[in-house]
C-alpha cells in the first residue's frame, strides 16, 4: 500500500492563529490517524506580505504543542528550479502565455482570487514593449470535477468560471497555484488537508496536475473559522496570535472546533503527549461533512489559552 503523506503549508505572514492551528491539527491527525508521514512547507512566494522572523516563529509554536513533523521543513523561496522546469513543461505544449495586463487593465486580481473572470486578452499575444509581464494557463471550455472526502463533489468550467489563471506573477515569482501542485508532486503527498477557503482552488490545481502528467491526490477540506464579524478569521483581519502560556488549552480548543469533543481533563493536561494520543485515536473527520465554515468566539480562545 501507499505510504499516506499529508502536508501543512503555513504563509509566514505573521504568527500561527487559531484558524491555522485548526487546519494544522486536522492535517496532523489525518496523517498520524493513518500511520502516514506529516510535513511542514513554508509557503513564503510573496515577500511584500512576509514578516521577518514570522517562519521561525510558527515553527517554534507548532514545537511548543507537540506537533512533530517528518523530515526537513521545505521552503518553496528555494525550490524555484523545480518551479521553472514545470513552467517549461506546460510551455513546451502550448498551455501557457505571457500576459503584460496589470490588474487594472484586466480589471480583475489574479483570475478566481476575489476578482472577476479574465477576458483573455493577452491570449494572441502580450502588447509589445511591456516592461513586465506574468504567465498564465490557457484554460479550455471543459468541466473538472473533483471529490472532496467532505465537501462532496466541486465542479468548475474553468474558461467560463475561472478564466486564464497566473501560474507566474508579473514580478518574476511563481504562484501559489503552480508552487503546490509542484511540490505536492515532488513531496509525494497523497492527500491535501486545509481549510475550506481553498476549496475553490482545487479545479487549477488539477488542471495543472493533468497538464504536468501528475497523479492527483485525494482532498480533505476543513471548515473555516470565522470571526465575530462572519470574515474568515486571519492574518490580514487581525486574528491573535497562539498564546504560549497554554498549548494544552490551545489544543482543546482547536478539537472542539472540529467536533471532536475531547474530554474536559485534557484541557488542563501538562503531558501533550497523552492528548495528542487521545486525539488521534479518536479522530473523526466524517462528523465535518458539508460543513465549510464555523463562527468561533476568538475573545473566548484567548482566554482559555491563557489559562484563564
Amino acid at each position: 500500500m501507499t505510504t499516506y503523506v499529508g502536508r501543512f503549508g503555513p504563509s509566514p505572514t505573521g504568527p500561527l492563529h487559531f484558524g491555522s492551528l485548526v487546519a494544522a491539527v486536522g492535517s496532523y491527525l489525518q496523517a498520524r490517524s493513518r500511520g502516514g508521514r506529516w510535513l511542514v512547507r513554508i509557503e513564503d512566494l510573496d515577500p511584500p506580505r512576509e514578516v521577518p522572523g514570522a517562519a521561525g516563529e510558527i515553527l517554534a509554536t507548532l514545537e511548543r504543542l507537540g506537533f512533530e513533523w517528518d523530515g526537513d521543513v521545505a521552503c518553496q523561496s528555494r525550490r524555484s528550479e523545480h518551479y521553472e522546469a514545470a513552467l517549461a513543461a506546460l510551455a513546451a505544449r502550448g498551455a501557457v502565455y505571457e500576459c503584460s495586463c496589470s490588474r487594472k487593465d484586466a480589471t480583475v486580481a489574479a483570475a478566481g482570487d476575489g476578482g472577476s473572470v479574465y477576458p483573455g486578452t493577452c491570449r494572441s499575444g502580450a502588447r509589445v514593449g511591456a516592461v513586465a509581464t506574468a504567465v498564465r494557463v490557457r484554460t479550455q471550455p471543459i468541466t473538472i470535477e473533483v471529490h472532496d472526502r467532505l465537501q462532496g463533489t466541486l465542479a468548475q468550467q474553468l474558461e467560463r468560471d475561472v478564466g486564464d489563471f497566473v501560474v507566474r506573477r508579473r514580478d518574476g515569482w511563481f504562484a501559489y497555484q503552480l508552487a503546490v501542485v509542484v511540490d505536492d508532486h515532488l513531496q509525494g503527498v497523497t492527500e491535501v488537508v486545509r481549510g475550506s477557503d481553498l476549496l475553490d482552488s482545487t479545479p487549477r490545481q488539477h488542471y495543472l496536475q493533468s497538464l504536468l502528467n501528475m497523479p492527483h491526490p485525494q482532498y480533505v477540506h476543513l471548515p473555516v473559522v470565522l470571526a465575530a464579524d462572519g470574515r474568515k478569521l486571519s492574518k490580514q483581519n487581525g486574528a491573535a496570535p497562539i498564546s504560549q502560556k497554554s498549548p494544552a488549552h490551545a489544543l482543546h480548543s482547536a478539537l472542539t472546533f472540529l467536533h471532536q469533543h475531547p474530554p474536559e481533563e485534557l484541557r488542563d493536561e501538562r503531558d501533550l503527549d497523552a492528548i495528542w494520543a487521545w486525539a488521534v485515536k479518536s479522530w473523526r473527520p466524517e462528523v465535518l461533512q458539508g460543513v465549510r465554515a464555523r463562527g468561533w468566539d476568538e475573545a473566548v480562545f484567548a482566554r482559555s489559552s491563557d489559562g484563564n
